[in-house]
Order: structure tokens, then sequence, then C-alpha cells
């Protein structure tokens, strides 16, 4: 008898060993993801000629990306997150050339009380208000407004962040975050956000609000000068509200988003901003879109979107308020749940009062440069594959 005891015991513990195996793996968990988007690129006019180029990263910027959580016990979760992005094309790091470029944040979450994160994160315009607006949500680079002056498109992101998540409460979810300017001088280079979203059966409503202070004047501080900027200067505001409302097969979008520059000196998209003389104090952009995106069938659906977009430049020489008219089309047919196959339109007119600067030139996001007039129209083609 003692042998069988002793095969019962092993055969238990090997049933013991395989039982802890199999809950420890439930309670912590680490994913692999990414997203490759490569396609081609036509530019009706840049620099007064046409462009056909290869390009990566348009609906959604290609990336690899790691993800866990830990189960604490009691309703509370370590997690972390870690994202690169990446050039198809040739290889290389976007962002700066950053390893984590995108995202790298580590915190605890809390089913009652929300989630505290602290790292390399998205601010609270990206998070809440973004997916009212065709870039922020199905369209991507290419649908941004003007030079991405609201950061709808994730044109930077924040270091040394601290960013609160509440729960659902009720269909209401809101946060903020803060990113410390790590300089001597506590409001150099920092960046303060806040925003919520409700959503309630087909509608979702959403507001946001960021400062930056001194933004890119260091290179460690919050937003990175070497890889992350729209639009420097000494102050940064963005303030918006949007909504999206689902009716049937349909989902129709609008959004309106402030931007306002203290002392701009350049874009990040198109580079130096200033007059050829005299001093630009200012720069304003009220930013106007609507959106819709139709679901044809379980396999394609089409979207358009409209954006006027309202300038005020402010220099010595007084006030001067061009304006921007952008229309955007897109088409998309799912093969399978991991790949797709897309095409993208999108026309920029650039009207109202001349500001004698580079500002006055078309410019669709992406394309190689700005235009050689006030008109510019992008066209891609491209494929896409999730893992």
């Amino acid at each position: 008898m003692k042998p069988e005891r002793n095969k019962h015991a092993r055969w238990l513990c090997m049933a013991a060993l395989c039982a802890a195996s199999t809950a420890a793996s439930a309670q912590t968990s680490v994913t692999l993801y990414g997203v490759l988007d490569e396609g081609l690129n036509y530019t009706s006019n840049v620099g007064g000629h046409s462009q056909v180029a290869m390009a990566s990263g348009f609906p959604h910027g290609s990336r690899w990306g790691l993800k866990g959580n830990e189960d604490l016990g009691g309703g509370t979760t370590a997690v972390f997150q870690l994202e690169n992005g990446f050039d198809v094309d040739n290889g290389r790091a976007f962002q700066g050339g950053a390893l984590f470029g995108r995202q790298a944040y580590m915190g605890l979450s809390d089913q009652r009380w929300g989630s505290i994160t602290l790292g390399r994160q998205y601010d609270s315009v990206v998070d809440y208000l973004a997916q009212t607006s065709a870039g922020g949500s199905w369209g991507g680079y290419m649908f941004a407004h003007p030079y991405d002056n609201d950061n709808l498109i994730n044109t930077f992101r924040v270091n040394n962040t601290v960013k609160y998540t509440s729960p659902a409460l009720g269909g209401l979810k809101f946060g903020g975050m803060y990113g410390f300017s790590d300089d001597t001088k506590f409001s150099n280079n920092r960046v303060f956000s806040a925003g919520g979203q409700y959503a309630q059966g087909g509608l979702v409503l959403a507001a946001a609000y960021l400062q930056a202070d001194n933004p890119s004047a260091t290179s460690y501080g919050a937003i990175n000068n070497g890889g992350d900027q729209n639009l420097p200067g000494s102050k940064l505001k963005i303030w918006g509200a949007g909504g999206t409302y689902a009716l049937g097969k349909a989902t129709v979008g609008l959004s309106y988003a402030r931007t306002e520059v203290a002392d701009p000196r350049s874009s990040a998209y198109v580079g130096d901003i200033t007059p050829p003389s005299g001093t630009l104090s200012g720069l304003r952009f009220q930013n106007f879109e609507a959106n819709i995106k139709y679901q044809a069938a379980p396999s394609y659906w089409f979207g358009a979107m409209y954006a006027y977009t309202r300038a005020t430049f402010d220099a010595t020489s007084g006030k001067k308020h061009p304006v921007y008219h952008s229309v955007g089309l897109m088409a998309d047919y799912i093969f399978s749940k991991r790949t797709d196959v897309y095409a993208q339109a999108m026309y920029q007119h650039v009207g109202g009062d001349k500001t004698g600067s580079v500002l006055d030139a078309a410019y669709v996001a992406g394309s190689a440069n700005v235009a050689s007039g006030s008109n510019q129209m992008m066209l891609r083609l491209g494929l896409r594959h999730f893992f």
C-alpha cells in the first residue's frame, strides 16, 4: 500500500502545483501587442511639385508595446505600459528616437477609487476630447487640425507625469495630470491638464483643458524639446468640448478646440513661423469640426470630416486672421480582425488675411513640406496589421 500512497501523494502534489501555476497566471499577465501601418502617399503640391512617397503610421502610428497587470488583492492592481513608436519604412524610432517614446508608465488601479500612474503619458485633451474628432478617433495623422495646434493627434506626450483616472461613475469618467519640470524653477516647462467624458447609450460628451508653461524650454522637463512639441512658446493653452452620437450604422461627431500660444517661435511641422519683419507676440486657433463615420457592413466603413479653423496672428504689424478649410474622406475594408486596407484623402485651402509667414501656405499633416500656395491635397492607400 505504501507505493500506492506515494503515487497518490505525487499526483496530489503535481495537481497542487498546476493549480498554483494556473492561479498565478490568472492574477498576473503581460501582453505583447503592436500595429504596423504602411502605405503610399500622393501630395499635389510640395513646394510647387507633386510627390509620391512611402510613409508609415497615419491612421495608426506604427508601434509595439508591452502592458501588464498584477492582482494585489482587495480590488487593487499594479499596472504598467511601455510603448515604442517606429517607422516601418526604415525601422528608426519616432518621438525623437526614444525607446518608449509613445508611453512609459506604471502605477496602481483600484476598482473603487480609480488609478494613479506615473511616467510618460497622454494628456487629458488626448484622453477625453480627441475621440470626438476624426483625427483623434478613426482618421489619424492626415485629419489633424492645422499644425495639430490642439494636440488631438498626439504630436506631444508629457514626461514626468502623475495622472489620476476615475472609475466609471454612472457613465461619467474624469481625470487629470501634472507633468513636473524637474527644474530648480518649478514652473519652467511644466504641464497640467484635466478633462472628463460622459457616455450614455449612443451619446458621448467630452471636455478638456491643458496648460503648458514654457514648454520645450529644457530637454528634461514635461515637454521634451527633442521630440515633443507642436507650437513652442512661453505658454500654451488648449481647451475644448465635443460629442459624438451613434444612430444605427452612423456615428456623428462635433468638436470645438481653442489654442493660445504666447510668444510663439516655430511649428514642429513647418519650422519658423515668425513674419519677415517685426515680432509675433501671440497666436490663437479656433477649430470647429463636424465628422461622420458610417459602418456600411461588418467588413467596411466610410468616414468624412470638415474642419474650419480661424487663426489670430498677433504681430507688431497688427492682428491678422488667416482661415483654414480642411476636408477629409476615408474608406476602410477589413480582411480580418487583424488586417485591413484603407484609402484616405485630405484637401486644405488657406484663405483670409495674409500674415507674410509660412502660415499663409497650405499644409496637410504628414506631407513632406508646405505647398507653394494656398492649396494642398494628399491621397493615401495603406495597409494595417494589428498583433
